[in-house]
């Protein structure tokens, strides 16, 4: 199991939470077998004890979602010790994995994020500077999340040294440690300009790099965030008031106001927005024209 855990983790390059999940499906399975993962016998398994666990978990009411994992979890594992020539036969190997319905996705109407927004800059101008740290912080967090699509902890991974003022453009550290940079619209840019004079006013000692969403000198942490965009949506019609309505709205405005597809999955760091398409690259200065040229946060710089 150690062995695995290395594998995934540095060959596989799955996240930390992926591959805990993967060590308790694991465990589970284990003990539907009537072992544990390190006594199991991986030559013992077959087919059909994959399927008959899979189908004792439906009949629990798993949800695809989760069979699908756990499903993905296997596979994974066996397909390890295939490649270290511990077992000769792979029983996931024919495995059809779970189908996902596909909602459609959750996100806050576009006439509603800009009011809200619009609202904040507006209080922000009524608010005395030595008042402003809260407002300000809220304002740029709704502002970043839905003028760059940005997932909830690549925004909290952003420091100062990701930012480059001259180019306006932003560095992005997604998933997997995958980078990508996104353009920064000229009034997302002064907004931050502003928020980091206030910051390093209050907080001169932070230390560097230095992160960009910071409360009481700490950088901004997943709970804060969610509770920041939860509170900004309250007035809004959107089911889930959280920062992933806020990457979704923000890849529904682009596409609405004629943003191509590519340009969207370039921005979100996706490789595809649909499991049913292949990525396509396109180069950075035509992402930044379709932005400038889609979203509104863009052209209010201009």
């Amino acid at each position: 199991m150690s062995d695995f855990t290395s594998y995934l983790l540095h060959e596989l390059n799955r996240a930390p939470l992926t591959v805990e999940a993967y060590l308790r499906d694991l465990s589970q399975f284990a003990e539907w077998m009537g072992a544990d993962p390190d006594t199991l016998d991986p030559h013992e398994v077959t087919p059909g004890h994959v399927r008959a666990w899979l189908a004792s978990l439906a009949r629990e009411g798993q949800s695809p979602r989760t069979l699908r994992r756990k499903a993905q979890s296997l596979r994974a594992f066996f397909r390890f010790m295939l490649k270290r020539e511990k077992i000769d036969r792979n029983p996931t190997r024919d495995l059809s994995l779970p189908k996902i319905p596909k909602p459609l996705p959750d996100h806050v109407r576009m006439e509603e994020i800009e009011k809200i927004l619009t609202d904040e800059e507006a209080l922000l101008r009524d608010t005395p500077p030595e008042d402003a740290e809260t407002e300000l912080r809220n304002h740029l967090v709704m502002e970043t999340l839905y003028s760059l699509g940005l997932r909830r902890a690549e925004l909290i991974a952003i420091s100062d040294n990701d930012i480059s003022q001259t180019a306006a453009e932003l560095k992005v550290t997604g998933k997997r440690s995958k980078q990508r940079i996104v353009p920064l619209p000229q009034k997302l840019l002064d907004d931050i300009n502003e928020w980091q004079r206030l910051r390093d006013s209050l907080w001169p000692d932070l230390p560097s790099p230095r992160p960009l969403f910071v409360v009481k000198g700490k950088r901004i942490s997943p709970t804060q965030v969610y509770t920041i965009v939860k509170k900004e949506l309250q007035g809004s019609t959107a089911r889930r008031k959280s920062p992933h309505a806020l990457r979704h709205s923000f890849a529904t405005t682009m596409l609405n106001e004629g943003a191509d597809l590519n340009s969207v999955k370039e921005f979100l760091g996706h490789s595809t927005l649909s499991t049913t398409q292949i990525y396509t690259h396109i180069s950075f200065a035509e992402m930044k024209k379709a932005y400038s040229n889609a979203h509104p946060r863009a052209r209010n710089g201009e």
